[in-house]
């Protein structure tokens, strides 16, 4: 079946659909008994839609919008009324979903790790030209020192630099973002320049023998913020794929769907940014070594990285049920 005929047949049942849970809200039971059996048959039908658009159409926009529709139609048919459940953790669950949902931009914002590896190896051989790409501010991680272990920094100056560090990597986390807007292509140039400049510093700093001083002072929360950036990437990487690639469906739709997800994965991005921030405060200044503050930071980057491991195990296990449901009923 082509996309177009897909679409004419299913688009009227998923409109229905949107439609009904859009009246019953979180109390499916005001649809009266017939709405509560239609909105049934409507949910089985988008879930055997979804296994075949995820077959036969992958990276149409038509997915997305099923995908919404299915976890929306699956709290309304199944899940239970929440009883004092705290709304923190609705939005913790639904963060995680979300993030793994599409892995593809995901891996392509973790690209950002290519040219930072390279840049570093590069800041190593050549120091002299390297240099003229660094910020004044990050200037000193390349003067060499008398003893190769520090940054010639009193505790303020190290608060300062670290502080320095946290702040770009915010704003490069909100402009990798934003930049999904300019169909895609300022969220690469954000996240290309931003880690051709991380990788200069790191190979500066290593030429200069202040390697080990630098990783002392970035790693604790260098590792979750790195992460964060990525996600953030991710994020603007799908809003700018939604405006480019808007699928034969209805444009508005998918672009409205993908821009909410977008902007919810921001928000909770922005959260584990805060976390950063704290042991930035907190941690950095009492001055672990290079090896210690690795270990830090593994442990802090750890819960993020564990909780989307299993948000993309439980997104494989859920497109295998529905892919199941769709062959218990074809035809919904």
């Amino acid at each position: 079946m082509s996309l177009r005929r897909f679409l004419t047949e299913r688009e009227p049942a998923w409109t229905e659909l949107d439609g009904l849970l859009a009246r019953a809200g979180r109390r499916p039971e005001t649809l009266g008994a017939d709405g509560v059996r239609r909105l049934g048959a409507l949910y089985r039908g988008a879930v055997a839609d979804l296994a075949q658009a995820r077959r036969s159409y992958p990276g149409d926009p038509a997915v997305a919008r099923l995908e919404g529709l299915v976890r929306r139609g699956r709290a309304a048919v199944y899940d239970a009324p929440p009883r004092r459940q705290p709304l923190a953790a609705l939005r913790g669950l639904g963060y995680w979903r979300l993030v793994m949902e599409r892995p593809r931009p995901l891996l392509a914002a973790a690209l950002l790790l290519v040219p930072l590896a390279i840049a570093a190896v590069w800041a190593q051989r050549d120091p002299g030209a390297a240099g003229a790409l660094v910020p004044g501010g990050f200037a000193s991680v390349a003067e060499p020192r008398p003893d190769g272990t520090d940054l010639g920094f009193g505790p303020a100056e190290n608060a300062a630099f670290s502080a320095e560090i946290l702040t770009n990597n915010i704003r490069v986390a909100a402009l990798a973002f934003a930049g999904g807007m300019l169909l895609g292509l300022g969220t690469i140039a954000v996240l290309l320049s931003n880690g051709l400049l991380f990788g200069v510093i790191g190979g500066l700093a290593w030429s200069a023998g202040n390697g080990e001083s630098l990783v002392a002072l970035v790693a604790a929360h260098g590792f979750l913020e790195l992460t964060c950036i990525v996600v953030a990437g991710a994020a603007g990487l799908r809003l700018g794929w939604a405006i480019v690639h808007g699928g034969l469906g209805p444009r508005g739709p998918a672009l409205r769907a993908e821009a909410l997800s977008s902007i919810q994965i921001v928000l909770g991005t922005a959260l584990w940014l805060v976390v950063a921030g704290i042991v930035e405060g907190f941690v950095t200044p009492r001055g672990l070594g290079p090896v210690v503050a690795v270990v830090v930071g593994l442990a802090v980057a750890a819960p993020y990285w564990a909780l989307l491991v299993a948000a993309g195990l439980a997104r494989r296990g859920f497109r295998q049920a529905a892919t199941a449901s769709a062959f218990r009923n074809p035809t919904g």
